[in-house]
């Protein structure tokens, strides 16, 4: 099977991607990816099939769920002629083009270019409960930013779990709308810089719980309370809260990319050539989205990069002489 451009993955990146290619005539495929559980759920569209409402994507000034959003922006992307693909990316041999690519039905793709839009996924505590109320929007997210000023939070108890940078980040940002914010860190020290705990550490409304882990999410639709455990005592208490806010991290979805030759950072993450651009080390593979951003990991910073590698794909194929 010969193709001019693969676009891999199926969240605001590899979507927006498409609609681009899609209308400068580049009949590109997109391989959307299989449902799995890998501990955490991943599921075509990305992290955002995880979130209930989207209240700070353009255009929607009622809001939107992530699912419906996924799905307008599938549909637009098929609207210009996108072929879509329920299939993963299990193998790339990037060493000379056409590219090969390896189904997860082991069919081999031959393809001019491709653009990985594979995103990443975030890091849970692995508690069965946490991942039924994130799920339904009970009040259990792993993006403070993209959820942390809907109204259930508002003037409400939450707490925030992690100790390093991105969680002293969440749970600065959701001091501005929460009454108070509970940071539980299992050691007796943060991980995140100076400059960082410092804004926490001396902050009213955040209160640090030390030497302690979440051993299990309360409530029924919504979150009612979270059962701790300290991790030198062994004693248990019960912390009322309405938002638990997950924020040990995230892992690109890159395994796959691994021994291909395309560099990727020491956590994972796709390294690209320069800041503006979406050119990867090997010519012809563009990257967009999370995948290749561990700092802002938002839905319209992902869209953008997915318009980018797109024009990018277009021009440098080109430059090829590939039409």
């Amino acid at each position: 099977m010969k193709e001019t451009l693969v676009i891999i993955g199926s969240g605001p990146a590899g979507w927006t991607a498409a609609i681009y290619a899609a209308r400068a005539n580049l009949n590109p495929v997109v391989y959307e990816g299989v449902p799995k559980q890998t501990p955490s759920i991943q599921l075509p569209g990305g992290q955002l099939m995880l979130t209930t409402e989207v209240e700070n994507y353009p255009g929607f000034p009622k809001g939107v769920s992530g699912p419906e959003m996924m799905q307008l922006f599938k549909d637009q992307a098929v609207r210009f002629g996108t072929r879509v693909e329920t299939q993963d990316i299990v193998a790339c041999d990037f060493s000379k083009r056409p590219f090969r690519l390896t189904t997860s039905d082991q069919t081999v793709i031959e393809a001019q270019a491709v653009i990985i839009a594979t995103g990443a996924s975030a890091n849970w505590l692995g508690l069965p409960n946490e991942m039924r109320l994130a799920q339904t929007g009970g009040g259990v997210s792993a993006c403070a930013v993209c959820d942390g000023a809907l109204p259930i939070f508002r003037n409400q108890p939450v707490a925030v779990v992690g100790g390093g940078d991105t969680a002293m980040e969440e749970a600065s940002y959701l001091t501005k709308f929460a009454s108070t914010v509970y940071v539980i860190h299992r050691r007796d020290a943060f991980r995140a810089s100076k400059a960082m705990q410092k804004r926490i550490l001396e902050n009213p409304k955040a209160k640090v719980i030390w030497d302690t882990v979440v051993e299990d999410v309360i409530g029924q639709s919504h979150l009612e309370s979270l059962i701790l455990r300290n991790v030198k005592t062994g004693e248990k208490s019960n912390l009322p809260v309405k938002g638990l806010f997950v924020a040990i991290g995230h892992t690109p979805n890159t395994h796959f990319l691994r021994g291909t030759g395309l560099e990727l950072d020491e956590v994972g993450y796709i390294r690209l050539k320069d800041g503006f651009r979406t050119y990867t080390n090997i010519d012809g593979v563009f990257a967009a989205g999370d995948v290749s951003d561990s700092i802002y990991r938002q839905a319209i910073s992902a869209a953008g990069m997915g318009c980018k590698a797109a024009i990018d794909a277009e021009r440098w194929l080109g430059e090829q002489g590939i039409h």
